[in-house]
């Protein structure tokens, strides 16, 4: 479910300053630092993906901030807690695949090993499936 289906312009959010303080300018930082609570002004596709919202902050600058960086409030002024739906797969080898990890090789003779590499592809390619 997408933050469209959820809010709409108008809405308040606030903001989680640990997930985009570095990105932010200092001025966006102490507006946020004296209120994190931010007026939903429009909406923006982030990166072809996902949906951003642009806020209009306490000092009555707009900042955009992508959909994870921000917590949305009922009407009392609660935050929602996010839910996140994960596709349940009953697939075998898609639920072996969820729990691969690779660790970094360093060793000359680890990255020629053509097994590693192929463990690697793997383990890159298991979020598309």
């Amino acid at each position: 479910m997408s933050i469209l289906d959820k809010v709409k312009i108008g809405n308040y959010v606030q903001v989680n300053l640990e997930l985009s303080e570095d990105r932010l300018t200092k001025e966006t930082v102490d507006a946020i630092n004296i209120s994190s609570i931010g007026k939903i002004c429009d909406f923006r596709i982030t990166d072809g993906k996902g949906i951003g919202v642009v806020l209009q902050l306490s000092n009555g600058k707009e900042q955009w901030f992508f959909e994870d960086e921000i917590d949305l409030l009922d009407e009392n002024g609660n935050i929602v807690k996010k839910i996140n739906h994960i596709k349940e797969s009953n697939n075998f080898i898609f639920n072996i695949l969820r729990e691969l990890n690779y660790e970094n090789k360093n060793n000359i003779n680890e990255l020629l090993n053509p097994l590693n590499f192929f463990m690697w592809l793997v383990v890159s390619f298991k979020d598309i499936f």
